[in-house]
């Protein structure tokens, strides 16, 4: 019995301290609650450029603003005061960029001068309301002429307007011709009356919707962007708009800083690559080394019996040096399937979160896309994105994610789910799991490109390179296929992705690599700890996880301040 005392007092404590991590939150039903009206609201409001979508929504910001500044803060616990300042932050970048596009849509309007029609008859739906069909009809008719006359005015510079007025106004009318054919919709053929006196000149409203829409199609492009040749229209957003979404990542580090942290970073690899290089026989031809490993690829039809054992490899190696426990259900739970030719011209390596999604030939492919798809994807690049995908990467992440604090999902950030990732790339290098010189050179390549995404992420924005230099960057100084280089650059910047997202890798990667130096280097925590923290307070910025992890008493006016990669000039 007293033997078991022991064991008793430990339990109870585990149980105790785990309690405490998963404590409830006084913030978090709010967290749940400001996210399913926002969502009830988006749905209702079908028309999102509309004067009245914009007041209702300036309403439901400043309501909920009030509602959170009413809460004791000083009353608050750390695990409250996180969740408190995570959704003032949403509230006050969300009712920012309402601001933006309300101002855009004040400026822009005078390009649809006819909308008011369309905007009446969407509200009359809305409510159920029946629309006699003799006026309707009445109103269909002058709705369209004043459509091609509008057409007619910006085609002949009578109404002028500017590529990016025409781009807003595209984007409008095709929102508005859904909503219009939706409404339409509701009421044809269930009142007989409306469907009679409306049937031959409804179509004619939606043709000249889309006449209009291709007048303008000529007109439009994005701002500041122009097609370099390589076909990536993007949308490069300027050095103000990249520190303040900097300031909503709590990154405290300018453009600029960030650019200098990625070339120390490349020259560590560089400096590593050599040695790989040197070790493989090719001397300081580090290129060549390069191609030799990419001619390591199994035959075609073998990679998903590779993944599979790659995956089992990188869990039997941090369950044997105790770096992460992994739950018996997570390592049953992944499954894989093959990405598509088309999913390839956007992915065209692996993709991973539930399951892996493996990138490979096709029958259908060119020989040279085979080729390309083949070296890109060989044994060594593969066996340092198989763990970064599944286990202890993005698969276990979100196994964890479903499980613990799941309101905080809503938080997700690019910095805390990719830079996991990429600090796990991290780790193992550290932990030596590259077995080879080639294995080295895999896992080095893919350092060396999460710099790359940063330093021509950075050019990009700033207006600096266009996608055709990101893309030469990409195969001159890391080493890709062309055709990869390419998907590469059209997934940043055309795939809907942030245009913070491609940075949180390596960034991400460094502020997790800081925690870990902090709290396990230095003896404060074990690795299975610290790892198993991370995961069970979910998704956040990195330096809400610092705050939880240190016990940081967070005040009301919080605001980033950590530099996890040093003093930058």
């Amino acid at each position: 019995m007293r033997k078991l005392f022991p064991l008793f007092l430990l339990l109870i404590f585990t149980v105790k301290i785990q309690a405490q991590n998963n404590e409830a939150s006084l913030v978090s039903p709010l967290i749940n609650q400001y996210q399913a009206d926002e969502t009830m609201l988006n749905r209702k409001y079908s028309l999102k450029r509309s004067e009245e979508y914009f007041k209702r929504m300036e309403r439901f910001y400043a309501t909920w603003q009030k509602q959170l500044k009413a809460l004791p803060f000083n009353k608050l616990t750390l695990n409250e005061r996180v969740d408190y300042l995570l959704l003032k932050r949403d509230i006050r970048a969300d009712s920012v960029s309402l601001q933006q596009n309300y101002t855009e849509f004040k400026t822009s309007i005078f390009t649809l001068p006819f909308a008011s029609t369309l905007l009446d008859f969407e509200a009359k739906r809305r409510i159920g309301q029946q629309q006699d069909g003799k006026t309707t009809q009445q109103q269909f008719e002058q709705l369209q002429v004043a459509i091609r006359k509008t057409a007619k005015a910006v085609e002949s510079n009578e109404l002028a307007v500017n590529p990016v007025q025409a781009f807003w106004a595209q984007q409008t009318i095709n929102q508005y011709l859904t909503v219009f054919t939706e409404a339409y919709k509701f009421y044809d053929g269930y009142d007989p009356q409306f469907t009679k006196a409306t049937k031959s000149v409804y179509p004619e409203v939606v043709d000249a919707l889309k006449d209009y829409a291709a007048v303008l199609g000529k007109i439009a492009k994005p701002a500041n962007v122009q097609d370099d040749g390589s076909g990536i229209i993007g949308n490069p957003i300027g050095r103000n708009a990249l520190l303040s979404n900097l300031k909503d990542e709590m990154i405290a580090y300018t453009p600029e800083q960030i650019e200098a942290i990625a070339m120390r970073e490349f020259a560590w690899c560089d400096a590593e690559m050599l040695k790989a290089s040197q070790q493989m026989g090719f001397g300081n031809d580090w290129k060549k080394a390069l191609e030799k490993v990419k001619t390591d690829y199994p035959e075609l039809g073998k990679q998903p019996e590779l993944v599979y054992e790659l995956a089992n490899e990188a869990i039997n190696f941090v369950e044997k040096n105790k770096l992460i426990a992994i739950p018996a259900m997570a390592k049953d739970g992944w499954r894989m399937r093959m990405l598509s030719p088309q999913e390839q011209l956007f992915a065209p390596f692996f993709l991973g979160g539930e399951s892996v999604l493996i990138a490979y030939p096709t029958e259908d492919m060119s020989e040279e896309a085979k080729m390309m798809t083949l070296r890109g994807n060989n044994r060594h690049f593969s066996r340092a994105v198989v763990f970064h995908e599944l286990i202890p990467g993005h698969n276990l992440q979100y196994f964890m994610q479903s499980r613990y604090k799941p309101y905080r999902k809503v938080f997700s950030t690019p910095f805390w789910t990719e830079g996991w990732s990429l600090y796990w790339e991290m780790l193992l290098w550290d932990q030596n799991f590259p077995k080879s010189p080639e294995d080295k050179i895999g896992m080095l390549f893919w350092r060396m490109h999460r710099c790359a995404r940063i330093i021509f992420s950075m050019n990009y924005h700033l207006g600096k390179w266009t996608p055709k230099q990101c893309i030469d960057f990409l195969v001159d100084r890391v080493g890709f296929e062309r055709a990869n280089a390419e998907a590469e650059v059209r997934r940043s910047f055309t795939g809907g992705y942030g245009p913070l997202y491609q940075i949180g890798y390596m960034l991400g990667g460094l502020q997790f690599r800081a925690l870990h130096k902090e709290l396990v280097e230095s003896g404060k925590m074990t690795n299975i700890q610290f790892h198993d923290r991370i995961l069970r307070e979910n998704n956040m910025p990195v330096e809400m996880v610092r705050a939880l992890l240190t016990n940081q008493q967070l005040p009301e006016n919080f605001s980033t301040r950590w530099k996890f990669a040093g003093d930058i000039k």
